[in-house]
């Protein structure tokens, strides 16, 4: 019964390297931008 743990245990890591081959590795979603307020204060022209 080892044995076949064994054997399934190397057939999915195959099977989960070759879908990674095949579609790339897993996606992480990219991380939401947060905007920071800033107390700039407005510019003016000097023209």
């Amino acid at each position: 019964m080892d044995y076949l743990d064994k054997v399934l245990e190397k057939l999915k890591e195959w099977g989960r390297r070759l879908i990674e081959a095949l579609l790339g590795p897993e996606v992480e979603p990219e991380p939401e931008l947060i905007p920071i307020p800033t107390n700039d204060p407005p510019r003016r022209s000097t023209r």
